[in-house]
């Protein structure tokens, strides 16, 4: 465990999917023991697929949804593997980084 400054190294991992791929990503957070997450609904970018507007099309689920989570290294393989292999078959994007934390007893 790597301490920078009194803080602690984790994994954080980041991602953008359709509302509707929204709950498995967040069953799959749950399954390696993700302690929390943050999610924002209705996000609105630029990508490979052109333009999403940040607003209700027609329900949650046509919208775009930012997740993100935070937890330690050893447990982060199994939530990329799981992502992964969601992305294989839908639209979205993932993103991951270190990052240090103040209370790691939060996401242990």
């Amino acid at each position: 465990m790597d301490e920078t400054w009194g803080l602690t190294q984790m994994t954080r991992v980041e991602v953008v999917v359709n509302g509707e791929d929204v709950a498995v990503v967040t069953e799959l957070f749950s399954e390696v023991g993700a302690k929390g997450f943050t999610a924002f609904s209705n996000v609105s970018g630029l990508g490979h697929s052109g333009l999403h507007q940040g607003r209700l099309l027609f329900n949650e689920r046509s919208a775009l949804t930012f997740l993100t989570v935070v937890l330690p290294a050893e447990r982060a393989g199994a939530l990329l593997e799981g992502l992964r292999d969601l992305l294989e078959e839908r639209s979205g994007v993932m993103l991951v980084s270190d990052t240090w934390v103040s209370r790691p007893e939060y996401f242990r």
